[in-house]
């Protein structure tokens, strides 16, 4: 795969400087920090845990991927309502609502285990055959509707105020597109820290819980990890959440191989064939399976990032592992972690409003680059029922869909439902012109 577009681009982050490579890495970690700790405030699992995790699931990911490619493993949102289902129905039961998450977490750790079923079948098969069932007309939509999902959160806190939300998006353009030498590709930290000095001039920022904080902590203990549930294990609701959480995969898993097509297309590399589909596959479900043992959320490729790698042109994975490392640094330090956590929603907002368009961007150019059929109906169908399933349901009354003890969100659904329309709806034949 390769893309003529990216010939100015950076392979080898270190002819920048070490300083630079630095920012870099802080740039990727500030553009995946707000989803990243966003997943544990919706479902009460620990923030410090959570960024551990990201950092380890990252770097076991780039081990296993021989170090080739730039992605970075966050909390993963497609699980949310498997935690919030099974702390309800733990809850109902009288178990504590942290013990009702370990239990979750035992459900994402075998939600893990699927990744490897599925690699192991592309390493048996051979990738080409398994990408039949996940050609550009489902993974390209199922990527456009990823960013356009998460425009909704972006807007969301924009609306908190716009002022600083603007701020930081026509930073992040004046940097990016009139930007000169090493202000060019940062423009998501000149971003961040622009509106951030706007917003605590404006009074929007309370530094007064910092003085709460401690300056060090251990990010995980041992009643937020899956072993606590063994004190006295119930198996039954043990299984029912397994059974409740396993099938989210599928969907991740979809999610996952959009997102390799996503930054193979970006970066000019084809990713699924060296280093391999199965080795992304296998690094994202040993990351997702650990992180879910210690009681950190699911992890998964995130579009952030992409959209950065969009944005700077630097692809270098080097700046994506220090990443991880500063995610695991600020791990053991409370207050950093909460200064960060006190950037203003709007901030976040005014950055995502770009990052998200352009994860749905790489989705429209992957159907583009991949030359997808768009004028057979049977393709239209596909991408047309995927983009409305995943949108629709998203901003729909209950924003997602319940099969007895099953909760699955819009993208879930779209994906499950993109791979079996795709599988089943025949090939149209071409009429040869006589």
């Amino acid at each position: 795969m390769s893309n003529d577009s990216n010939k100015g681009a950076i392979h080898d982050a270190r002819k920048l400087g070490y300083p630079k490579i630095l920012l870099l890495g802080a740039q990727h970690m500030f553009a995946m920090f707000g989803a990243t700790v966003l997943v544990p405030v919706l479902t009460g699992l620990p923030v410090s845990t959570t960024l551990m995790f990201a950092g380890i699931g990252t770097l076991i990911f780039h081990y296993i991927t021989k170090l080739q490619v730039p992605a970075f493993l966050g909390s993963s949102f497609a699980f949310i309502g498997g935690y919030l289902s099974v702390k309800a129905a733990g809850v109902e039961m009288g178990m504590s609502e942290q013990l009702a998450l370990d239990y979750a977490c035992v459900g994402v750790f075998f939600a893990g285990l699927v990744y490897f079923l599925i690699a192991m079948l592309v390493k048996m098969y051979g990738v080409q055959k398994v990408m039949r069932f996940f050609p550009s007309v489902v993974t390209g939509p199922i990527v456009i509707a990823i960013g356009l999902v998460l425009s909704g959160n972006a807007v969301e806190n924009c609306q908190t105020n716009w002022w600083v939300s603007m701020t930081a998006l026509g930073t992040v353009i004046l940097a990016n597109i009139w930007g000169r030498g090493f202000f060019k590709i940062i423009p998501i930290i000149m971003g961040v820290v622009v509106s951030y000095i706007l917003a605590i001039c404006l009074g929007e920022v309370d530094f007064s819980s910092l003085s709460e904080v401690p300056w060090l902590g251990f990010p995980f203990s041992y009643e937020t990890t899956v072993l606590a549930v063994f004190d006295d294990p119930d198996f039954s609701f043990m299984a029912s959440a397994i059974l409740a959480i396993m099938p989210i995969a599928v969907a991740t898993i979809v999610e996952h191989i959009g997102d390799m097509c996503a930054i193979s297309s970006t970066v000019g590399i084809d990713y699924l064939n060296n280093p391999g589909l199965h080795r992304t596959l296998t690094g994202d479900g040993i990351a997702t399976s650990i992180a879910s043992f210690f009681g950190a959320p699911a992890n998964t490729t995130y579009g952030e990032n992409t959209g950065v790698l969009n944005l700077t042109r630097v692809f270098d994975p080097m700046v994506i592992r220090l990443a991880a490392i500063f995610a695991m640094v600020i791990s053991f330090c409370p207050k950093f972690a909460e200064l960060i956590h006190l950037m203003p929603f709007a901030t976040i907002g005014g950055v995502s409003l770009i990052l998200y368009g352009m994860i749905s961007a790489v989705g429209i150019r992957n159907l583009v680059e991949s030359k997808a059929d768009l004028t057979s109906s049977r393709n239209v169908i596909v991408v047309a029922t995927v983009l409305v399933l995943a949108i629709g349901i998203k901003y729909g009354a209950n924003d997602q869909i319940v099969i007895g003890t099953i909760k699955l969100s819009g993208l879930a659904v779209a994906a499950i439902v993109g791979v079996i329309m795709n599988a089943i709806l025949p090939q149209e034949k071409t009429v040869k012109a006589e």
